[in-house]
């Protein structure tokens, strides 16, 4: 496990539409332990691979209900709306204000393989939606109300 450096807005992979993760191997593996030492090392509530220059169809997520592992995720259905605060380990010293669905599922492919279904709620909800944003190549400040530079003394 290596704690890897987060790419920050103006790199090319943050806007490339990743690729599907077909072989589930040492190497993806590899890649997931990385992503979660990165995502605690820099007390986020998810990161998905284009972040660490790795453009794949995985996200790791870390949140009160638990810590995730996206192989390959979809969004299946979405219900209501949440406004609210959002910032991106890719996007420092910012925050925006961003609707998203208040209540989403998804399916996914665990770190072998294997299909599962996902349904989250709140908080929860809107870290899935920004994180598979990443995947297909676009930031919470391509669709936020209002972006506005965070306070030095929270950054």
């Amino acid at each position: 496990m290596a704690k890897r450096y987060v790419v920050q807005t103006g790199d090319p992979v943050l806007r490339e539409n990743c690729t599907e993760v077909k072989s589930f191997n040492a190497e993806l593996w590899n890649l997931l332990a990385d992503m979660k030492e990165t995502v605690r090392a820099e007390s986020g509530a998810g990161l998905a691979a284009p972040q660490i220059g790795v453009a794949k169809r995985v996200v790791v997520i870390d949140v009160e209900e638990g810590f995730f592992e996206l192989v390959n995720p979809v969004i299946v259905s979405f219900k209501g709306k949440q406004t609210g605060a959002e910032g991106c380990l890719s996007v420092k010293g910012k925050q925006g204000t961003v609707t998203r669905p208040m209540k989403v599922k998804a399916e996914y492919r665990d770190r072998f393989g294997k299909k599962h279904k996902l349904t989250a709620e709140g908080f929860f909800a809107r870290a899935v939606c920004h994180e598979l944003d990443h995947l297909d190549g676009r930031l919470y400040t391509d669709i936020a109300e209002e972006v506005y530079d965070l306070p030095a003394e929270d950054l």
